[in-house]
């Protein structure tokens, strides 16, 4: 099957989120992240935008009673830079998290103009 979208894990603010969640739950953010990759259109209960930012989704994952969500945003027109990630437990999301994917969308801009210019 052909991906309809490349997934780029910037620095290893994902992979700290990774590595701290049960199998279970490792298992649940993989089979999610393959949906992004390879469904034409992705259903919103996996994928959403942020209301209210600039460009900021979030990968939503459901293990049992646990709600967790992953920051992205989109790089060319396929290519989704995947952030940090943590576990909802209120209905909004905290400011605090959409700050630090704003923060990590900012860094990932700024070292990909660097690199360009050299």
């Amino acid at each position: 099957m052909e991906r309809k979208r490349e997934l780029l894990f910037f620095r290893d603010h994902f992979k700290e989120f990774y590595s701290e969640q049960t199998t279970k739950v490792q298992k649940k953010i993989l089979w999610t992240l393959r949906i992004i990759e390879d469904s034409d259109r992705i259903p919103e209960i996996y994928f959403k935008h942020l209301t209210g930012t600039d460009g900021l989704y979030e990968i939503r994952v459901q293990s049992g009673s646990d709600i967790f969500r992953i920051f992205c945003f989109f790089d060319d027109n396929n290519l989704v830079i995947v952030g940090h990630g943590f576990q909802k437990k209120t209905q909004k999301t905290p400011e605090k998290e959409i700050d630090r994917a704003e923060k990590i969308k900012r860094d990932y801009y700024e070292e990909k103009k660097r690199n360009k210019s050299k």
